[in-house]
């Protein structure tokens, strides 16, 4: 389990497991790592962890956050960062060192334009052949291009695991109609500084999570909380005004 260890002055306050999914650091005592000091905002900044992965988000502080004497707004942790708050410093842990291929999904949040979305394929001929799926397109900032398709004679998924693909189409707005495949781990979904929640390909499914903004994403007209929330076939997901439909392609 990732852990992030307090310190000041070089003096270590305290260890702090990374035991929930979003993880927020501020002054206010309803904070999940409470600093008081008058140098960190009332919600100062998060902690998402997904996985063996976290990433931190800077919540508008006033004095902002640095990573490694950096200031970030979305930063991929890696073992042994330095995350510092004033004179505070949070040094992150993790005992299986996250994979980096990922990394650039933080720092590139898909931002729904037009163009910017595949169109939905044409009802192909039965009788055609079907090519190898290509991988989504850069314009998402796609970091695996180089994952090799789903071979055309691949068998079912064993009970329990993962789908073999899935995808997300645009229900309204300029790129109504339009498809994502969600070939990444991780792949972040809004409007940064708005609403942004990430979908997650975990190996018993696909999980959305809210990470940024004031509302949390709605599934099937129901608002969700913090916690990751399993998606279904079909269902309906709404983040920052657009409204897109989950389904599988096994």
């Amino acid at each position: 389990m990732a852990k992030m260890i307090l310190s000041m002055d070089g003096l270590v306050l305290k260890e702090i497991p990374l035991t929930k999914e979003r993880m927020t650091i501020g002054r206010k005592a309803h904070n999940d790592i409470q600093i008081d000091n008058l140098a960190i905002s009332g919600e100062h900044a998060a902690v998402v962890t997904i996985l063996n992965d976290s990433f931190l988000e800077d919540l508008n502080s006033t004095n902002g956050t640095l990573v490694n004497g950096q200031p970030i707004k979305k930063h991929f942790l890696k073992n042994n960062d330095v995350v510092e708050l004033g004179k505070y410093k949070l040094k992150y842990i993790a005992e299986q060192a996250a994979p980096v291929a990922d990394a650039g999904d933080f720092e590139k949040t898909m931002v729904l334009r037009p163009n910017m979305v595949r169109a939905a394929p044409a009802a192909a001929p039965a009788a055609a052949a079907a090519p190898a799926a290509a991988p989504a397109p850069k314009a998402f900032g796609d970091t695996q291009a180089g994952i090799p398709a789903q071979p055309a004679a691949a068998p079912a998924p064993a009970t329990g695991a993962a789908p073999v693909a899935a995808a997300i189409q645009i229900l309204n707005g300029a790129n109504a109609g339009r498809e994502l495949e969600l070939t990444k781990t991780l792949t972040t979904l809004g409007k940064p500084g708005v609403q942004v929640a990430v979908i997650a390909k975990r190996p018993h499914g696909f999980f959305v999570t809210h990470v940024e903004g004031a509302q949390f994403p709605i599934v099937n007209g129901k608002t969700l909380d913090a916690q990751a929330h399993q998606l279904s076939d079909h269902d309906v997901v709404e983040i920052a005004g657009i409204k897109m439909e989950f389904f599988l392609k096994t």
